[in-house]
């Protein structure tokens, strides 16, 4: 297993697109974030399911593979989790959709905005320790709820996890007809690259 993940820039990716021999790009947000926006080309496989059937996945990557998430942390998971399955031509789009988009390079988009994963985490947190603030002032026990979220927003910096961002990931708002494995399995064992 890798100690680090390979980082590729977005000039760089853009380079390695325009090869030859362009590698498979897998974006491995939630199916509504990569529907609002995504690298034309790229193939949509949620780091849940990838984590998932990452041995079943790697039958179907032999050429280079770049991950692309949100910021990076979401794919550097995601080469950490293919590297554990014995994939070892991966790298990661450094700084991710948000590092592509300020380098004026091609989205495709369907026109709706949604959240990313990590505004969702901020708000669900947020409120919850909102409202258990606010309501401690007639229950007092309430303020372990919010000690409770805390707790877990400490424990998602410190392991560079999120439980409550895999629980959301999982809602119908952020799901898609196109995120179960046999869709992806044929997706990816096509010879033809996806709009």
């Amino acid at each position: 297993m890798k100690d680090m993940p390979t980082r590729l820039d977005a000039a760089g990716l853009r380079a390695r697109l325009d090869g030859p021999r362009p590698p498979r790009l897998l974006d491995v947000r939630t199916p509504g974030e990569f529907a609002a926006a995504h690298i034309p080309g790229s193939y949509n496989v949620p780091l849940d399911l990838l984590r998932e059937h990452r041995d079943e996945l790697c039958r179907h990557l032999d050429e280079e593979v770049v991950l692309i998430c949100r910021s990076g942390v979401r794919a550097g998971q995601g080469e950490q989790a293919l590297a554990e399955a014995g994939l070892r031509n991966t790298r990661v789009l450094e700084g991710g959709i948000l590092a592509w988009e300020t380098a004026g390079a091609p989205l495709n988009r369907d026109g709706r905005k949604r959240w990313d994963l990590e505004r969702q985490v901020r708000l669900v947190a947020g409120t919850i320790v909102l409202v258990a603030v606010v309501g401690s002032a007639a229950l007092p026990g309430l303020k372990w709820v919010a000690a409770f979220i805390g707790a877990g927003l400490t424990f998602a910096a410190l392991t560079n996890t999120c439980a409550m961002g895999m629980l959301l990931a999982k809602l119908p708002y952020n799901r898609g007809a196109s995120c179960d494995i046999q869709t992806i399995r044929a997706r990816l064992a096509d010879d033809g690259r996806p709009a």
